[in-house]
């Protein structure tokens, strides 16, 4: 079972972000991925950069269950308001 601190580590180390918020229960989790690499990039552009960063775990099996949200500092700054 996976901690979402784990998985924050993760695509830290892989992926260069402005923001990045984890949540979930071990089994089933849920990211907020904010990153300037995501400008120009399509959504499943975002999301396969994302993957590379898990590829291991989720080889493994030990993560199986991730959904996400990507974003561009500039898409987040609009969300937020």
């Amino acid at each position: 079972m996976m901690h979402p601190d784990q998985i924050k580590t993760l695509i830290l180390a892989g992926l260069p972000c402005e923001h990045l918020a984890i949540d979930g229960d071990g089994h089933h989790f849920e990211a907020l991925v904010v990153s300037a690499e995501f400008t120009g990039k399509s959504r499943v552009q975002r999301q396969q950069r994302v993957y590379q960063t898990l590829k291991a775990k989720l080889d493994s099996g030990e993560l199986h269950a991730l959904s996400f949200k990507t974003l561009t500092p500039e898409e987040w700054s609009v969300q937020r308001g």
